[in-house]
């Protein structure tokens, strides 16, 4: 947090209502300015029922974040992939005019979230992971279904109107490694469609999960920084907002995995603090035994994965350093 500050850069993590045991929250509150809920804002804990709301988790995680001083961050507003939606969602039947109804239902559910939590969420992911990474194109969802591209300009416009006062964020989980050329054109595509519709939108949130294809040694230098050269001439600001470094494609052996791991994030912060349009970067966990991706890609030597900066005993790692030396060499925003 302190050098990150210094270079005018917000830093923080996700945290979810169930990794709440003191020792981890130790080093949230020494290291992070702001925190992101990791599932407890989103529509499958929301929202399990029609017209039934459950804030409960989400309010464990805004109640961490006040009482420690922290800035929140909310995640998300709309994930416009079926995966994650909840099953009465996906089967809604919007009646004999689906798009004012699929229009209501969404302007009505912003409503009711961002209300809820008010200022304290500062930036919001609005819409997230709209794009198919296989054809660059909008996701096939209930939404677009009904509203096609309107739902994600309905979206922002109701966060707009609702959480008037915060940064409105689109978010998608493209890669600087090769095999996703796709994805970030679609993703680019998409950063101009909502510029010239004038859609209320402020900045590009970029999650970072480096090696999450487990090829961590084939990142695309040019090629991304022509992405984000694109995406910051239209005026966008950028955020890191899942950071974590994959390691299923690294040797067992620890002190290697862990080199492996520093440098490649070191080798991807370097270029991206370079943009002083960065502003802010999240880690998506500080703890390995708290990552999501101990269970959605196991290793294959089955020992787990070390993809964050503090290990399952809480002690940081090279990646914590390999951080810390991107921070100390960045340009002051």
């Amino acid at each position: 947090r302190t050098l990150a500050a210094e270079k005018g850069i917000l830093f923080g993590s996700a945290l979810s209502a169930g990794t709440m045991e003191p020792a981890y929250l130790d080093i949230l509150k020494a290291e992070c300015g702001v925190i992101v809920p990791e599932n407890e804002f989103k529509v499958y804990v929301i929202a399990t029922q029609p017209d039934r709301y459950n804030f409960a988790p989400g309010d464990t995680i805004a109640g961490f974040a006040r009482d420690n001083g922290m800035k929140l961050r909310g995640h998300t507003l709309l994930w416009n992939k079926v995966e994650f939606m909840p099953k009465w969602l996906l089967n809604i039947d919007f009646g004999a005019n689906p798009a004012r109804e699929a229009e209501r239902y969404l302007r009505d559910y912003i409503k009711r979230v961002c209300t809820h939590y008010g200022d304290q969420v500062f930036s919001w992911d609005v819409v997230n992971e709209t794009i198919d990474p296989q054809t660059g194109d909008i996701r096939d969802t209930p939404f677009t279904r009904a509203l096609g591209f309107d739902c994600i300009r309905i979206a922002f416009e109701a966060a707009r109107e609702y959480a008037p006062k915060a940064q409105l964020v689109y978010n998608d989980y493209m890669s600087w490694e090769r095999g996703n050329e796709t994805h970030r054109k679609g993703v680019l595509k998409l950063l101009e469609t909502l510029r010239a519709k004038n859609v209320p939108i402020d900045g590009f949130g970029i999650q970072s999960h480096i090696g999450n294809d487990g090829h961590i040694k084939e990142a695309q230098h040019e090629q991304w920084r022509a992405f984000i050269d694109a995406a910051v001439g239209m005026d966008y600001k950028l955020l890191i907002t899942e950071f974590d470094v994959n390691d299923k494609d690294l040797p067992t052996d620890t002190a290697v995995r862990d080199a492996g791991v520093a440098a490649a994030a070191k080798d991807y912060l370097d270029l991206m603090f370079s943009y002083k349009q960065l502003d802010q970067f999240l880690c998506w966990g500080m703890s390995d035994n708290h990552s999501w991706l101990q269970g959605w890609t196991p290793r294959a030597d089955k020992t787990p994965q070390r993809p964050t900066p503090y290990d399952a005993q809480y002690r940081p790692k090279p990646l914590r350093e390999a951080i810390a030396a991107a921070l100390k060499a960045a340009p002051k925003r």
